[in-house]
């Protein structure tokens, strides 16, 4: 009314249009005189006579929450949840004298989401799409081409106004159906039952409870087929398939509203009683929030501060305010965004002050060993919504030291269920948590403090890397632990530079037109970790997913799980929301499965091999259409011309195999080396491999660690005898090393033809395969290190540099290194062509 008003559209309010049953007849002809084409209604004839109603050469139209005829009546909606419809909509209808029966116009439908409110289905779909749905009515109106289906008597339904006599609880029947009825019968009238000697008002209710366990206090409930339990998260009902559903808040029968968490701990105790001093403090404090807020005439309980025109400035000057004003209080910005009301911003500041806001420290059941002069303190439970716990049932697996064979500890074997677990803490971390409400230059903070806390425990992870994988510790200081905290850093600083852009687009006069773009979060992503170096992917993968803000469901190879779960600990102490990382440590068929299935993950990274990437792919295709990175197998070529620096090819082709005891994605699978210099390149190969010390991974002159776990030791051994048996010549190792451990030899094979096994496939060890071209013939040798599926990485070496970017221009590989290798850097994007998988990793191109 009040905008057509501004247009200079006619307004009119009358108490009524009829008195018993008869029309007003003044109030008709005032309408009359109108001339209306088309009545557009929001009621039915029950108010509003037939008179009006057919008046208008078009006739009217009726607006209906409800795809009739299935729910007719004013409690559309609310009937359409308590059915647990998995279908809505609303209609728009030629009215005639029936309750909602007439001719259907058009009809517009949604998915029912399973805890869809009244008021989250309104806003989400009735309401924008109903506003359009009438525009497009009455344009089909203007055009002549308007249908007038007649409503089928089929399905046609009436169910009243629900009342709040009206709407006890049932409680036989299942969990989903008092679930609905929970919901569909909203704030109003609300659905409700008899305990502990009053009439208790459930609202806010989910069956989203895989992440729950019913344990705390009863609460016995007549009629009822098991007590309520309240719990930490709310309180747990029962339906009489024992299945379970949440409920958030209660009211009680005094009219107030508190926590279903608090309900044992009192009514009052949801809101404390403030003490003279204290209110004085709050009165104090009121003041504060006027200065703020000078368009607010009067500070309430129920004055919401961001509402009431406050910018992000103001919660400084807040905080800096109410600091001084309680003796310099610890307070954060952070609190203003979780308590935004003046009442709760109150509870709150006097909690702080009493002590009662303090978490309990996260208890953790340590493994504690003296290794390199530490004594390592490691998790080995399960990390789920920022608690260390047991796996389903108490499951666990080994873990093994590759330097010996010995058990290092017992690890927590993840199951299903605590798959869904960690996803809904994931899920409820990025869309109800401080993860998604603070700001981004915030969020760079807690990554920034977390990169810090990595480089103080350095030592500490760099151990448990050289103790759970392998890794050489001076390797695992400088790259395996090294990188991951710059990659931490590179992206904390990225967090407050993911932008959109602003676009220009065709326009019309007077018009002028622009589209705004947003970057934004994916919501819970999955990553799966190989364990060839456990840390260093996990930060490639992680980091830039929170920096963009999303939460993660991690699962660490199963044979290396135990820096992550130290990583896990971490992100405690740097204070990352609960919920926002989660760590997994299990079976890739069992864990990594469920994540590549689960219908909340919207993001699954992935490094491994090809065959598990395709099985990955075809998962996320299935389960909700998941975005997807892969970097999978790679059988690098490297190419070495006769006109290179010969001692830098000889260095750098031993790092570009041997590095990481060759447990390297990025490994050269194969030399391709120019005749005239073949001979003379592996006799220096094979000399600097003797000089080669293979030993304790923690030994400071070691460079030759064990490879990562007996299966992989195994395979290596089986590869090189498949290599001899082609006809390869096997110039040096090809076996065990005679100690304890998983140690293998650094193997050196000459003679190698493009159809053997060991050309064309990943050996993911320390063996060299290496192969002559004949001198000068450019196109060949490129002909034959392009014959493969896989394009993760290259290499060339030649003084020539016409010829070096000529090779690199046609290598058919995501990296190609010249006159050098293994030159990986946090800011250079990294990922692979053809089989070797699609997505990158580092570098702001992962952002996206």
């Amino acid at each position: 009314g009040l905008e057509a008003e501004k247009d200079g559209v006619p307004v009119f309010k009358f108490p009524r249009w009829r008195v018993k049953g008869q029309a007003l007849p003044d109030v008709v002809a005032k309408y009359q005189a109108l001339g209306a084409e088309l009545n557009v209604l929001p009621f039915c004839s029950q108010f509003i006579p037939m008179e009006v109603i057919n008046a208008p050469r078009h006739g009217s139209i009726i607006y209906h929450p409800s795809l009739l005829p299935r729910h007719r009546g004013a409690s559309a909606i609310n009937w359409t949840l308590i059915h647990g419809d998995k279908k809505g909509g609303f209609t728009i209808f030629w009215a005639d004298d029936g309750l909602d029966t007439g001719d259907l116009l058009l009809q517009k439908e949604c998915e029912i989401l399973p805890d869809d409110t009244v008021s989250t289905l309104y806003n989400r779909f009735l309401f924008p799409e109903g506003i359009k749905g009438m525009v497009q009515a009455v344009r089909l109106i203007a055009k002549g081409n308007a249908p007038r289906l007649p409503q089928p008597e089929e399905g046609a339904t009436y169910e009243g106004i629900q009342k709040k006599e009206t709407a006890k609880i049932n409680w036989e029947q299942s969990a989903e159906a008092i679930h609905n009825w929970i919901r569909g019968n909203d704030k109003v009238p609300g659905a409700w039952t008899e305990a502990c000697g009053q009439k208790l008002t459930f609202f806010n209710s989910t069956l989203n409870t895989v992440s729950l366990v019913p344990e705390g206090e009863a609460l016995p409930i007549p009629g009822a087929h098991r007590p309520g339990i309240v719990t930490k998260a709310g309180l747990i009902l029962f339906g009489n398939d024992d299945k379970m559903l949440l409920v958030k808040n209660i009211q009680l029968e005094d009219g107030r509203t508190i926590p279903a968490s608090c309900f044992f701990g009192g009514a009052d105790s949801s809101v404390l009683e403030l003490t003279e001093t204290e209110l004085a403090m709050a009165e104090t404090v009121r003041s504060a929030w006027k200065r703020i807020l000078p368009s607010v005439p009067e500070v309430e309980d129920s004055t919401d501060f961001f509402k009431s025109g406050a910018a992000s400035v103001d919660v400084v000057r807040l905080v800096e305010e109410v600091k001084e004003l309680c003796d310099g209080l610890e307070l954060e910005n952070e609190d203003v965004y979780m308590a935004t009301t003046f009442g709760d911003f109150i509870q709150l500041l006097v909690r702080k002050l009493r002590g009662d806001d303090k978490e309990s420290e996260c208890i953790i059941d340590y493994v504690e060993k003296a290794v390199n002069k530490l004594t390592l303190r490691m998790p080995h439970q399960l990390f789920i919504g920022g608690v260390f716990v047991d796996a389903e049932g108490a499951k666990t697996y080994e873990t093994i030291n590759p330097t010996d064979g010995s058990v290092i500890c017992q690890v927590s074997l993840a199951q299903v269920s605590d798959v869904d677990k960690a996803v809904a803490a994931a899920k409820d971390a990025f869309e109800n948590g401080l993860w998604g409400k603070i700001s981004a230059r915030d969020r760079g903070r807690l990554l920034y403090r977390l990169a810090d806390l990595m480089e103080q425990h350095q030592e500490e992870l760099a151990t448990i890397e050289s103790l759970d994988a392998g890794a050489v510790y001076t390797l695992a200081l400088k790259t395996h632990v090294g990188m991951s905290i710059q990659t931490f850093r590179y992206f904390a600083g990225w967090c407050d530079k993911i932008q959109g852009s602003t676009i220009p687009i065709n326009q019309a006069r007077p018009n002028r037109n622009l589209t705004l773009t947003r970057k934004e979060p994916i919501g819970v992503c999955g990553i799966v970790i190989p364990w060839n170096y456990p840390l260093m992917m996990l930060s490639w993968k992680t980091a830039a997913c929170l920096a963009a803000g999303n939460t993660v469901v991690i699962k660490p190879a199963q044979v290396t799980p135990l820096t992550a779960l130290k990583f896990a600990e971490l992100t405690l102490k740097a204070g990352i929301p609960k919920g926002v990382v989660n760590i997994l440590p299990g079976s890739g068929s069992l864990v990594g499965q469920r994540l590549s299935d689960h219908p909340d993950v919207r993001k699954i990274g992935f490094t491994g091999s090809t065959e598990v990437g395709k099985h990955i792919m075809k998962s996320c295709a299935l389960s909700n259409v998941k975005k997807v990175s892969l970097e999978l197998g790679g059988k690098s070529p490297l190419i070495i011309f006769a006109d290179c620096d010969l001692s830098k090819a000889v260095q750098m082709g031993m790092s570009s195999v041997f590095f990481n005891k060759g447990e390297n994605c990025i490994a050269a699978g194969r030399l391709f080396v120019e005749d005239s210099i073949h001979d003379l390149f592996v006799q220096k190969v094979v000399e600097e491999v003797k000089k080669m010390k293979i030993g304790n991974p923690l030994d400071r002159d070691t460079n030759h660690g064990p490879q990562n776990h007996r299966a992989h030791l195994r395979k290596l051994i089986e590869y090189c005898q498949r290599g001899v048996e082609e006809g390869a010549t096997l110039v040096c190792g090809g076996s065990q090393v005679p100690r304890p451990g998983f140690f293998f030899e650094p193997t050196v094979f000459t003679d190698v033809e493009d159809h053997m096994f060991i050309a064309k496939e990943e050996s993911f060890g320390p063996i060299m395969i290496i192969s002559r071209f004949a001198d000068g013939d450019v196109d060949a040798v490129l002909s034959r290190a392009n014959a493969t599926e896989f394009g993760l990485a290259s290499g060339v070496f030649t003084r020539d540099i016409s010829k070096a970017l000529y090779v690199s221009d046609k290598l058919e590989a995501g990296t190609v290194f010249v006159n050098t290798y293994n030159k990986t850097d946090v800011a250079a994007p990294f990922g692979g062509f053809k089989q070797s998988g699609f997505g990158k990793d580092l570098g702001n191109l992962t952002l996206n």
